[in-house]
């Protein structure tokens, strides 16, 4: 896959267009880095000029600042806007809700200032560019999908238009959850739970969720977000569904239908 580095280009004397942040479930979980392999596709397909920090990206610091842990949050970003500033980089595009608010949201009061773009709404420019052409609705015309809305994404920064208008793009049958948009359910992993086990209680929230999205009878869960992705897919798991029910991240849904 041609995934140039910062580095590599800044070294040829060329900037990129847009600085793809891979995020630390796109680099190093097994499930997250089939996402981050079907972006590239996208971007590979659409001739858009990017290229990520490799070895030079650290974690942003989310899961430290949920935790409590301010001072490795600080220093964390801290890290990043250093290098993202001695770039000049201005355009950031994650397919991580978690990246995608700290960088928007949390960065600018430690001097780092960037348009930051979910890759929902990124995936929703290139459809409405023309730049992404599904033929026919792609592979999943016509079947029934329903998508989770992540926090960080939905209740946080308000984006719940993008994600649906990639699935209507799709041509797919998209069926809403009881609980969806402004009321929707989290899947239980923010807040930097997704790395500790649940505290007791009458059952998970992440199998409450999956038997939510399994009730409307979808055969694909679309998720736009990698701990949704953990969380969701162990929920079916638990219900024993996997052999009939997907859970895909929005850019995998857009690669099988390139």
């Amino acid at each position: 896959m041609n995934v140039p580095t910062v580095a590599e280009l800044v070294a040829k004397g060329e900037k990129p267009e847009i600085l793809f942040w891979v995020g630390c479930a796109g680099s190093f979980d097994d499930r997250a880095k089939r996402v981050t392999q079907a972006f590239v596709k996208i971007l590979n397909a659409t001739e858009t000029k990017f290229a990520v920090l490799g070895t030079e990206e650290a974690c942003t610091g989310d899961p430290a600042r949920r935790a409590g842990n301010e001072f490795l949050f600080q220093m964390q970003a801290m890290n990043n806007i250093q290098v993202l500033n001695g770039y000049g980089i201005q355009k950031i595009v994650t397919a991580c809700p978690h990246c995608f608010n700290t960088l928007k949201n949390e960065y600018p009061d430690l001097g780092g200032n960037y348009e930051v773009i979910h890759h929902s709404t990124f995936l929703q420019q290139l459809i409405n560019a023309g730049k992404i052409k599904l033929t026919g609705g792609g592979s999943f015309k016509g079947k029934k999908i329903t998508y989770h809305d992540s926090c960080y994404l939905g209740r946080a920064n308000n984006i719940y238009e993008a994600p649906r208008e990639v699935l209507q793009a799709l041509d797919a049958d998209l069926v809403e959850m009881k609980r969806c948009r402004t009321t929707g359910l989290c899947c239980g992993a923010g807040g930097a739970q997704m790395f500790k086990e649940p505290e007791k209680g009458k059952q998970d929230i992440n199998i409450a969720r999956s038997e939510e999205a399994l009730a409307t009878g979808a055969t694909t869960i679309a998720v736009a977000c990698p701990f949704c992705m953990t969380m969701m897919t162990d929920g079916v798991k638990n219900k024993e569904k996997e052999s009939e029910v997907k859970v895909k991240d929005l850019a995998e849904l857009i690669a099988e239908s390139l």
